[in-house]
């Protein structure tokens, strides 16, 4: 046992309580009395905190009050905190009593809670049970010291009592009577817990270090300031030896430099006579060295002493978590990535996004076409190569390999029909407008007014989407009107670089994909309805 040579200054104070406190294990009935004697006076309950008043009982009542008892059967972690008893007298004033209720998680491993429920209040001998007069119909079936059960001559019992003959110091300790309890054909264990302190001056019990916890590591900043508390129970009664203090590297602080180390120790009773000790270690200007360091309350009384060991450790920088930094790069990069890819092969998605949920029936939007061709047409027998695309390269693709429907002037329009009002009624019943740009379009006077209609749809009335395609280099546009140069702006165009003469035109080449992108979707019953 280490004996320290120094003398301890006690400073001893009383601690400041509810007016009274019941402590039961989980599972457990608890029955809580308001200290009121007044038979003719009105008790009300309710939570402290909340001051919602609790209720009488109901059929499945789990807490419930009656008068001056409050009933919690059975007790859950939950029902732990503060309750209020109002009394009112019939003069009509009133009287508040505070109790607190704490509720122990139930362990095997421990028999009852090490919180004292009430205080020594015989000493010759004759042990009450707590709070036993609480239950109606309540049968004590044992008794412990010290979570041991009492058995021997020197026990006798008689309920709420427990007799003890020829006392001796070592009977001092806590004695928990268990008992049952029935509530309407419903039976539930009580126990409660007593101190008992013989006529001794004082009662020494093993000693327990409250805080901080063994192995302890704490977290510190180089350069601050860090104050260790530790909080020792010695015993009952004041001790005539106990004390707490702390170790530096297993040395005593006291020991160690006076500018870097600063202990102050200080002594208390609590409620029950409980005699406690507290030491402070406050460490300045934390360096490197003190994290290589052991720092160990150490407390002691007549029956031995125990010790606590904390070290310390860097605080890591606040900051965002590494993983979350590459989770959200990763995320990142994913995201640039796919829209990369989808701008590169927008085209290709879309048609392919087409091709596998194509629709089985024709949209019912009242359209007849899927595209209006409008083109600069030859005055002259000689065919040229803007004509050939129209009549037979595009409907080759369009029609026959991509299942489209094209109205083409000349090839789909009847003789005799009023040129401006067919003109009109084809392109409202089309859902897109082909513009076919050359160098002819720009002073051709015979497609104005086809050119009228379409870009009036397009752009007043924005009913129809138009898809422009540049046969030809056009150069600035300069010369184009200003709303064909607006949607060139908008949207751009498709431009022909392929030679219709050197191989069969193929509906994948870059150009065609780039008209079937601008098209809208096809139908798989598009032919049939059309056809009707």
């Amino acid at each position: 046992m280490m004996v320290y040579a120094h003398l301890i200054i006690l400073s001893i104070f009383s601690v400041s309580v509810i007016s009274q406190s019941y402590d039961s294990i989980e599972g457990e009935a608890l029955v809580v009395r308001c200290p009121e004697n007044d038979l003719s006076a009105k008790v009300t309950w309710y939570h402290t905190g909340t001051r919602k008043i609790i209720p009488g009982e109901e059929e499945g009542s789990q807490v419930f009050s009656k008068g001056i008892f409050l009933w919690f059967l059975p007790t859950s972690l939950a029902d732990s905190g503060n309750y209020t008893c109002v009394t009112t007298y019939p003069d009509g004033s009133k009287k508040e009593r505070k109790m607190n209720v704490q509720v122990h998680p139930y362990k095997q491993e421990k028999c009852f809670p090490s919180r004292i429920l009430y205080a020594n209040e015989s000493r010759n001998g004759k042990i009450s049970c707590p709070t036993f007069r609480n239950y109606e119909n309540a049968t004590i079936t044992q008794w412990y010291k010290d979570c041991r059960p009492l058995q021997g001559e020197r026990y006798s019992m008689q309920d709420p009592y427990i007799y003890i003959t020829n006392l001796n110091k070592e009977d001092d300790g806590y004695y928990t009577c268990q008992f049952t309890y029935t509530h309407r054909g419903k039976v539930f264990n009580v126990s409660a817990t007593r101190i008992f302190v013989s006529g001794v001056k004082h009662s020494s019990l093993p000693v327990q270090i409250l805080f901080p916890k063994d192995e302890e590591v704490i977290e510190v900043e180089l350069g601050a300031t860090l104050p260790l508390k530790c909080r020792a129970w010695l015993g009952i009664k004041k001790q005539p030896i106990g004390f707490v203090t702390w170790d530096v590297n297993e040395e005593p602080a006291e020991n160690a430099d006076e500018e870097k180390f600063h202990r102050e120790i200080s002594f208390f009773e609590g409620q029950h006579q409980e005699y406690y000790g507290e030491a402070t270690l406050t460490i300045s200007n934390i360096e490197h060295t003190d994290l290589q360091s052991s720092f160990s309350c150490v407390a002691m009384n007549e029956m031995g002493n125990t010790r606590t060991t904390v070290t310390l450790r860097l605080k890591k920088k606040s900051g965002p978590d590494v993983l979350m930094i590459a989770g959200f790069l990763v995320l990142l990069m994913s995201v640039a990535i796919s829209v990369i890819l989808y701008q590169s092969f927008r085209v290709d998605i879309v048609l392919l996004y087409r091709d596998l949920f194509q629709a089985y029936s024709v949209k019912d939007d009242g359209k007849i076409y899927d595209a209006y061709v409008i083109y600069p047409r030859s005055h002259t027998n000689e065919a040229t190569f803007v004509e050939y695309f129209v009549y037979q390269i595009m409907p080759d693709i369009l029609e026959n390999k991509c299942g489209y429907k094209l109205c083409i002037y000349g090839r789909d329009t009847y003789p005799g029909e009023d040129k401006a009002n067919a003109i009109e009624k084809r392109i409202q019943k089309s859902r897109r407008l082909i513009i076919l740009l050359t160098q002819q379009l720009i002073n051709c006077q015979e497609i104005n007014y086809d050119q009228h209609i379409a870009l009036y749809n397009a752009l007043i009335q924005n009913d129809t989407k138009v898809i422009l395609l540049e046969m030809e280099k056009m150069g600035s546009y300069e010369n184009l009107q200003e709303s064909l140069r607006y949607i060139i702006k908008r949207q751009g165009t498709v431009k022909w670089k392929e030679q219709h003469t050197v191989h069969p035109q193929s509906s994948n080449s870059k150009f065609w994909k780039h008209v079937r992108y601008h098209m809208p979707g096809t139908f798989r019953s598009s032919d049939s309805a059309n056809a009707g």
